[in-house]
């Protein structure tokens, strides 16, 4: 085993990787977690003369069936803006589309439609003709490098505009205009945190160059993230290592991953605004699949510092370390209950890797899966879900099982399609990424917690560990 270099408390990240702040200083007023440039707006269209109801903003459909959306293209004001209009519209079908609650129509079945350029032009009875409840209405116009964008949702029946918001910013990823409208129209309209504008991190060896030293023979692999939908996909850490295992902080401005560099596992934190990175372990001992609490104040992760893989939690800055499990069996991929007061993980203490609980404070420890041969990767939902999805033997591979802490019950949603593992929920609780053999290579795949709606979400290489951010 190589020499371990000395460690340092805090390390800069490599160029490429400094970019990240710019990669995710996206380009649409009213980003989570950013302050608005100061030429944004976000503002009424039209005020009506009476603040309409509730009841009159939401747009609902035939009875028993969801209201039926049409998503027509985005009208250029501007020469400059005929791209960014071209983009908008597609994202933002297919953004409303995602969540299951609107029957989006058929994108290809507007071409009878008159072509408005303004809402006045809108041809409402031909809309309904068509069998929609709600028409979006949007506009583009685009000074240099900054483009401003209107949105406005009417519903179809009344002729009413039921949405009307202004967004200004940065031409350079219009792609965030669309999954910012998409969120606070499920917002809205469903009271639904909608993941448009969340990403995905995961590990990738698709630059397929190769290890040389202390791990010998294993293709580099490098940290990744992306979009919810897979667009956007940026590489995080360029050290032509092993680094696996990423865990997004939640207010996801940084992901803690497990990394080889220094010739055997320890923990690392990637501080994506800053281009920093932090080893809050310190280099003692080996450690490795760390796991931000719900708060974000403390990291649980697997260590073998006192000789045996354990569990161990830490504060955020690496302080205050202690031990949480403490038996001769290896315990590993830790994951936090919602309200941070429990940890569920594997173990094989039983004699074949299973699902456990404990308390966060190493009370209470219980087996929870009784009937699996082999239960591996648990993750906890988010509120107001109350599962843990893991990976299952299910034969020659694994499928992706979910169970339910109230019931007891467990349901499969993944059913031998290649083998299926490593789940991560989604921040609503809907939805898990996944990896999938079901192509051929691993990929990652996104599901709805019910087994529909499969998608796949990278092509290139092979793609392992998904975690999935606020």
């Amino acid at each position: 085993m190589m020499k371990p270099h000395a460690p340092r408390r805090v390390l800069r990240l490599c160029a490429a990787a400094a970019v990240i702040a710019l990669v995710i200083g996206l380009p649409v007023a009213h980003m989570r977690g950013q302050v608005p440039p100061a030429t944004s707006a976000l503002q009424e269209q039209t005020p009506r003369p009476q603040q309409p109801s509730e009841i009159e903003l939401v747009i609902s459909g035939d009875p028993g069936t969801p209201p039926r959306y049409a998503v027509p293209d985005f009208v250029a004001l501007t020469p400059d803006a005929a791209d960014v209009a071209k983009t908008l519209g597609p994202v933002l079908f297919d953004d409303l589309g995602y969540e299951r609650e609107f029957y989006m129509i058929p994108r290809d079945t507007y071409a009878s439609i008159p072509v408005a350029r303004t809402a006045e032009q809108i041809p409402f009875a031909s809309w309904r003709e068509l069998g929609a409840d709600a028409v979006v209405f949007g506009t583009v116009q685009r000074t240099g490098a900054t483009v401003r964008v209107q949105i406005r949702l009417f519903n179809v029946r009344t002729r009413q505009s039921v949405f009307a918001k202004e967004y200004a910013g940065t031409v350079a990823n219009p792609r965030q205009y669309a999954h910012t409208m998409a969120d606070e129209i499920h917002q809205q309209q469903r009271a639904l945190r909608g993941v448009a504008r969340t990403r995905l991190a995961f590990s990738s060896d698709r630059n397929r160059e190769r290890i040389s030293g202390p791990v010998a023979n294993r293709d580099v692999k490098e940290i990744y993230i992306a979009d919810y939908d897979g667009e956007g996909q940026r590489r995080i850490t360029v050290n032509r290592e092993l680094n696996i295992t990423p865990a997004w902080s939640p207010d996801a401005r940084a992901i803690a991953y497990t990394s080889y560099r220094r010739g055997y596992p320890d923990v690392f934190v990637a501080l994506l605004y800053q281009g920093l990175q932090e080893t809050p372990t310190n280099g003692v001992g080996q450690n490795w699949l760390p796991v931000y609490s719900p708060d974000g104040t403390r990291i649980v992760f697997t260590s073998n510092r006192d000789g045996n893989p354990d569990l161990y939690v830490m504060n955020r800055d690496g302080t205050g370390v202690r031990r949480l499990t403490n038996h001769a069996a290896i315990d590993t991929t830790p994951t936090w209950s919602p309200t941070g007061t429990q940890i569920a993980f594997t173990s094989d203490r039983a004699g074949t890797p299973q699902i456990y609980i404990v308390g966060a404070d190493g009370l209470n420890l219980r087996r929870l899966t009784t009937s699996e041969s082999y239960a591996d990767r648990p993750t906890w939902s988010p509120a107001p879900f109350n599962e843990i999805a893991f990976a299952a033997r299910t034969g020659p591979g694994y499928d992706i099982k979910v169970y339910d802490l109230a019931s007891g019950q467990t349901k499969q949603i993944t059913f031998g399609e290649g083998t299926n593992e490593s789940p991560a929920y989604s921040p609503n609780g809907r939805h898990l990424a996944f990896t999938s053999t079901r192509g051929g290579r691993v990929q990652i795949f996104t599901i709805g917690r019910d087994g529909r709606g499969v998608k796949q979400i990278t092509r290139d290489g092979n793609n392992y560990t998904p975690a999935w951010s606020n």
